[in-house]
Order: C-alpha cells, then structure tokens, then sequence
C-alpha cells in the first residue's frame, strides 16, 4: 500500500473518529441529574418524560458511546505510563496535510480545537500500537523518497460561493455585499447550487488538483486576500462570486519532519491497519457493564 494511500485511510478514521467525539461531547449535556418522571416534550396530552428518551438512547447508542468513552480513557493512561506524547507541530501538519487531502470545509461541525485533540488521540493510539515494532533506518528513508508526494501540500484556499444565472445579478449580489450584507446569508437566498447554498456557499478547501472547481476559480483566489470576494466569475451555470476565507501555505516536510509518522505507517501497514483500542484494553484491565 502506498504512503499516499495508507495516509488516506488514516486520516479517513480521524474524520469519523472526529464526528463521534463530537457527537459525545454533545451528549454529557444530556445527563444532567434531573427529575426522571421530568416532562420533555407534550404531544397532544400526552407527555414524553426524560426517563424515556434516556432509555431509549441507552439501548440504541449506550454500548457504543461507553466503549468510546473507554477507548480515549486507556488511551490517555497507557500514553502517560509509556511517556508518549504529541507535539503541536506534529498535530498542525497532520490537520493542514487532512485539509489540502480532503477538501475539508474549515470548522465545519466541528470546532478546531476537537479536531486537533482527535488528531492527538489518533497518533497517541498509532504509537501505542506500534510502539514494539522495529522499522530500520533505511526502510524509512526509502519509504520517504517513494512517496515525497505525500508529504508535500500545495496552497490551497477555503473559499464559498454564490451561483447566479445572470452577470446582472451577479454585479447586484456584490452591491449588497459593499452595503454590509453577510455573504452567508446572500449564498442561502441567492445561490442556485443547492449542494452549498445552506452552508454558506461553502466548498471548502481547494487547489489546483481539485478537478471539480473551475480553474478560473484558483485564479482569482490567488488575488484575494481573507475575507475578500471576487468579481464575477463566468461558470457553466452563470456566474459566481467567490469569497475567500482562508489561504494556507503550501509547503514540503522534510524527512525529519514526517520521520515518526514513516514508521507509524510502515508498522500500521504490516498490522494490517487493524488501528482499534481494544487490543490494550487487558493492559489497563478494563471492566464495565457489558463485559462478560
């Protein structure tokens, strides 16, 4: 498997790692000691009780979330026993290396922040897992000149736009975008690309190998500066405004730089890429109510 591929994948259960820590972190909110027979919800005469909805959740999600729960808990113990830990470089070029490679969009529906603390716990449980296997020097250093591309991003833009049928109406859009109109707001009334009209116009980040943007598109990003929009810009569908939110730099990593994540890579592809907590779990002796 090749270094761009196996990265993929990496960075494919981050995403959905990052997702249900989210959904988690919304979760606590729920169990705020309150009355049972507590009404949340009437239908009719009917009343729904927060005793119901708690029930139901536990039965669909409880397993589930609790394993979770367990998982980051022998994570972070097993990580402080072995002295492993993560250095904010490594998390910074992890997350601009999953942007530029998944077309993130910013912040999304998660805050910067958790995406980070995801990225932290993903390579503390990598280096926890492959931490007793042994890769030479020169298999990693023939690992990085195979797959320099991997390790190399080109600028890229986080950009939003608004798609008109008319260049009137386009000049019109950017008239209220001058008066103070939010463009977010503009994207959801105006827009005719249903896909980003609800987020704000939103297309995440872009660059020049992102085949389904419109070259013209890169071309005026790169005269824009954060925060700016473009002039009307001539598409298939009519015309678009651009708006730039973020620029981010491309940029090599040098061999020392992505060293550790080499070895990551290479052990985690001789593991199969089995990358699961439950491996470690005995190592902590883990008991919880589902156990045998």
């Amino acid at each position: 498997m090749s270094g761009k591929v196996l990265w993929g994948v990496i960075f494919g259960l981050v995403v959905l790692n990052c997702f249900t820590l989210a959904y988690f972190t919304k979760t606590k909110d729920v169990y705020t000691p309150t009355t049972s027979e507590e009404s949340i919800a009437t239908v009719g005469e009917e009343s729904i009780t927060k005793q119901e909805w708690l029930d139901i959740l536990e039965e669909r999600y409880g397993k589930e979330i609790l394993t979770e729960l367990i998982n980051k808990e022998v994570v972070m113990q097993l990580a402080e026993e072995h002295q492993i830990k993560v250095s904010e470089e490594d998390i910074e070029r992890e997350f601009a290396v999953y942007q530029a490679m998944n077309n993130s969009k910013g912040e999304g529906q998660l805050d910067v922040d958790e995406i980070h603390e995801q990225i932290r716990y993903s390579i503390l449980l990598e280096e926890l897992l492959t931490k007793d296997v042994s890769v030479s020097e020169q298999e990693l250093k023939e690992f990085y000149e195979m797959n320099k591309d991997s390790y190399s991003i080109e600028d890229s833009y986080h950009l939003a736009h608004i798609v008109v049928e008319t260049k009137e109406a386009a000049n019109h859009i950017i008239k209220e975008l001058e008066n103070g109109s939010s463009f977010d707001v503009l994207a959801l009334e105006k827009s005719t690309d249903e896909f980003t009209a609800h987020s704000g116009g939103d297309i995440g980040f872009v660059s020049e190998k992102n085949d389904f943007i419109p070259k013209a598109y890169i071309d005026s990003a790169h005269e824009l500066s954060s925060g700016e929009w473009s002039k009307p810009i001539r598409v298939d569908t009519g015309y678009a405004i651009l708006f730039l939110h973020k620029k981010q730099e491309g940029k090599s990593y040098s061999y020392g730089e992505v060293k550790s994540q080499i070895r990551r890579q290479i052990a985690l592809e001789q593991m199969q890429g089995n990358v699961t907590v439950e491996p470690l779990w005995n190592e902590v002796g883990v008991k919880w109510i589902y156990g045998d």
